[in-house]
């Protein structure tokens, strides 16, 4: 196979005394995030002494360090001895997740509302909502909330002028053409269209991967909606989310 290779420049700023962002910067989007992953992930696998810790978003990394025993400028050198020429044929790893949705009503009380914001029924909300897999782009506050691709309704959704002081754990909302699912309770602006009975936020320490990771997804995932009743809500509420195909 011929790789082909999209040139993506690095800039890296200092944030505060303990910490560089790192933005690569491209023409395609997808490009970009891929490379971003790729540098964090570069930067997670314990190389560089003392450990540093990269979180990645959609064209940034944020890289913390101690600056007890190293400097910025170590690590923008460090930094800058990554190829930042990703491989398009070499994709950011990937697991589906399917995730049962209780719609509308106290599970959704914006559902309504997006639905006439985005020109649909109720129904036609719901069937783009599950019409197709929506990557995980990056984990956000609180407790590493899946940030994903939206649902394709055409136009933005607005925010909520005043945020909720707490939506429930489980929460499936949108904003802008982003979606999100919450793990934990906490305040939100994003509008709120249902909400899954699974448990998101591992409290164990381990998953059935062995991995210490809080959340059973990962950047690069893709999840996959699917509306249930309130029955069934009720029978599957507290199972715990896995990767499909999971025995």
């Amino acid at each position: 196979m011929t790789v082909m290779r999209t040139t993506a420049k690095i800039d890296i700023s200092p944030c505060g005394d303990a910490a560089l962002r790192v933005t690569v910067d491209g023409d395609d989007t997808d490009v970009v995030w891929a490379a971003v992953h790729r540098l964090a992930e570069w930067l997670n696998r314990g190389d560089i002494h003392p450990t540093v810790s990269a979180v990645p978003t959609y064209d940034a990394v944020l890289v913390e360090f101690d600056p007890y025993h190293t400097t910025g400028d170590a690590i923008m050198s460090y930094i800058r001895s990554w190829d930042a020429a990703p491989d398009v044929g070499s994709a950011v790893p990937s697991g589906g997740i399917d995730v049962p949705v209780l719609f509308g009503g106290d599970a959704g009380p914006d559902l309504e509302w997006v639905a006439g914001v985005v020109g649909a029924s109720v129904a036609e909300v719901v069937r783009l909502v599950c019409a197709k897999d929506h990557l995980i782009r990056c984990l956000g506050g609180p407790a590493a909330s899946a940030m994903t691709d939206g649902p394709e309704f055409g136009v933005p959704v607005p925010r909520l002028a005043t945020p909720r002081l707490r939506v429930p754990p489980g929460a499936i909302s949108v904003a802008g053409r982003q979606a999100v699912i919450g793990p934990v309770a906490a305040p939100s602006g994003w509008r709120q269209i249902g909400r899954t009975p699974l448990t998101i936020l591992r409290t164990d320490g381990s998953d059935h991967t062995g991995s210490d990771a809080v959340v059973p997804y990962r950047p690069g995932d893709r999840v996959r909606f699917f509306p249930v009743d309130e029955g069934t809500y009720a029978a599957l509420l507290g199972v715990p989310m896995r990767y499909r195909n999971h025995g």
